[in-house]
C-alpha cells in the first residue's frame, strides 16, 4: 500500500551545461549503463531479472515492467519515477546505480540534478508571489530591480522574463563559474546588458539567464534568495526533497551524472544533405557565433554539476536537485492538494498555463509553446494534452502535470545520452497511460 507522504526530508537551491548534451569533467566508467543485481531497499522486487525497488498501486504494475525494461536494456545507469493521480501516489520506483564507479546503488532517498526541469520550480516561486499580490507580472522589472532599466529595458515587464521574451538569452561577455556561484556579478551584468532583440517581439530560450533574471526579481520582492524562498514556502511545507542550493549535509545523497562520450561532430556534416527543419537547427548549433551557441555557452569554462560547489550554489535555471518523488509531488501540489497543501490556486494556475507565445524559438530553432514560466507540450510531444504543463531537462528528466486527468509525473536519471533518440521517459509515460486507461 502506497503512502501519500511526498518525502521524509525538506529543503531548497545549480545549472545546465553550456554545451548541450555535455557535462564538463564527467567521464563514463566502463560499467556505465549496466545494471547490477544488487537489491536496493527492503521492498526491492525483481522484474525480468532486473532489480527494481519501490511500490506501485494495484493496476500500475505495468509501469514497474516498463521501468525494469529501461534498466535491463542498458539505457539507464540509475533512475527513479514517481506518479501521483488526483493527489494520491500510485507509482514510486527506483533502481540502478547512483554512481557506477564504486557501484553505489540508487536508494530510496537518492537525489538527482535535473537541469532545466528546475525552471518550473523557479517559476512557481514567482507565481506564488504574484498570487499573494506582492509581485505584478505586468509591471516593469525595473519597479522591483531599478538597475535593470539600463539600455532600453525600462519597460520590460516581469512576465517576459518568464516567457523567454526579454531578449537576454546571453551576455556580451561570458561569465565564469565563480561569478555565477557568487550571484551578484551575473545579475549585475544582466542588469546593464542590451537586449539581443526588441523585447516582446520574439521569444528565445533563456537556457541559463532565465534563472538569474527570475531569481533576482524573487530576491528583490521577497528579501530572500530564490533557494531560500523555495525551501521556506514550498519544499518544507510539503515535505519535499527539493532544493536549489543543496545543504552540505545532503551532498552524500546526490547521484553522479554520467555523460555518454562522443556525439555529433556538426562541423563534419554537409548541411545540404540534412532535411528541413533539422538543417536550420544543426546550422545554428554548428556556428560558434550564433545566438544559439552563445546562449548555451554564457558560462565559461563549462559548468560541472557534479561539483559540490555548484550543487551548493543557487543556479535557478538548471541546478535543481530532487528525488522523482519530490518532483511528482511538486506537480501534484500545483494542480491539487497533497497532504492538505496546495501551491497555487486554480485561478493562478489557469493563468500561468495559458499559452503566452508559440512558434519558432529564436534560440532552439524549433516550434515551442510557452505559458507563464511553464512549458506547454506541442501536439507531437509524447506527453501532450491540451491542459498539460511542465518542463524537461538535459538528459531526459521530466516533470509535468495534467489538471484534466489529475496526473502528476516525475522522472529523474543520471545518464545523459548524447546524439541518440531518447525514449526512456516516453516508455514510462506510455505505461502510465495504459494503467490509467485500464482503470478509467
Amino acid at each position: 500500500m502506497l503512502d501519500n507522504a511526498p518525502d521524509a526530508g525538506a529543503g531548497v537551491g545549480p545549472e545546465m551545461s553550456p554545451h548541450a548534451g555535455t557535462v564538463a569533467g564527467t567521464e563514463v566508467s566502463p560499467q556505465a549503463g549496466t545494471v547490477v543485481g544488487t537489491e536496493v531497499g527492503p521492498q526491492a522486487g525483481t522484474v525480468a531479472g532486473t532489480v527494481v525497488s519501490g511500490e506501485t498501486a494495484p493496476g500500475f504494475e505495468v509501469v514497474r515492467e516498463a521501468f525494469a525494461a529501461n534498466l535491463a536494456s542498458g539505457a539507464e545507469v540509475g533512475a527513479a519515477i514517481s506518479v501521483y493521480l488526483r493527489g494520491r501516489k500510485v507509482v514510486d520506483l527506483w533502481g540502478g546505480l547512483a554512481d557506477p564507479e564504486p557501484g553505489r546503488p540508487w536508494e530510496r532517498d537518492t537525489l538527482q540534478v535535473v537541469y532545466s526541469t528546475t525552471k518550473a520550480v523557479t517559476a512557481a516561486c514567482a507565481l506564488l508571489l504574484a498570487q499573494r499580490g506582492e509581485l505584478d507580472l505586468d509591471a516593469p522589472v525595473a519597479r522591483y530591480w531599478p538597475e535593470f532599466a539600463a539600455n532600453g529595458k525600462e519597460r520590460v515587464p516581469v512576465r517576459w522574463l518568464l516567457t523567454h521574451q526579454a531578449g537576454l538569452p546571453t551576455l556580451d561577455h561570458p561569465v565564469t563559474p565563480a561569478e555565477v556561484i557568487a550571484w551578484d556579478p551575473v545579475v549585475d551584468a544582466l542588469a546593464v546588458q542590451r537586449p539581443f532583440w526588441e523585447p516582446g517581439t520574439e521569444h528565445g530560450y533563456h537556457a541559463h539567464t532565465y534563472g538569474w533574471l527570475v531569481g533576482e526579481v524573487v530576491r528583490r520582492v521577497s528579501g530572500r534568495s530564490l533557494g531560500t524562498f523555495l525551501a521556506e514556502e514550498i519544499a518544507r511545507p510539503l515535505g519535499l526533497d527539493l532544493w536549489i542550493g543543496l545543504p552540505e549535509q545532503e551532498h552524500h545523497r546526490v547521484s553522479r551524472i554520467v555523460t555518454d562520450p562522443g556525439g555529433f561532430d556538426l562541423s563534419a556534416i554537409d548541411l545540404t544533405t540534412v532535411p528541413e527543419p533539422m538543417r536550420d537547427v544543426m546550422a545554428a548549433y554548428a556556428d560558434p557565433a550564433s545566438l544559439t551557441v552563445r546562449a548555451m555557452m554564457v558560462v565559461q569554462p563549462l559548468l560541472d554539476h557534479n561539483d559540490p560547489r555548484e550543487q551548493a550554489a543557487e543556479l535557478p535555471a538548471t541546478n535543481g536537485i530532487c528525488t522523482a518523488r519530490a518532483l511528482a509531488a511538486f506537480y501534484a501540489a500545483l494542480i491539487g492538494e497533497v497532504n492538505g497543501h496546495r501551491i497555487l490556486t486554480p485561478a493562478t494556475l489557469a493563468a500561468a498555463t495559458a499559452e503566452q507565445v508559440a512558434g519558432l524559438d529564436r534560440i532552439l530553432r524549433v516550434p515551442v509553446r510557452i505559458g507563464t514560466g511553464f512549458g506547454l507540450p506541442t501536439p507531437d510531444a509524447y506527453w501532450y494534452s491540451p491542459t498539460a504543463f511542465g518542463f524537461g531537462g538535459l538528459g531526459g528528466s521530466l516533470g509535468f502535470a495534467d489538471p484534466s486527468t489529475g496526473l502528476a509525473f516525475g522522472y529523474v536519471m543520471n545518464r545523459i545520452r548524447d546524439g541518440v533518440p531518447d525514449t526512456r521517459a516516453a516508455r514510462l509515460f506510455e505505461a502510465v497511460k495504459e494503467a490509467m486507461q485500464a482503470h478509467a
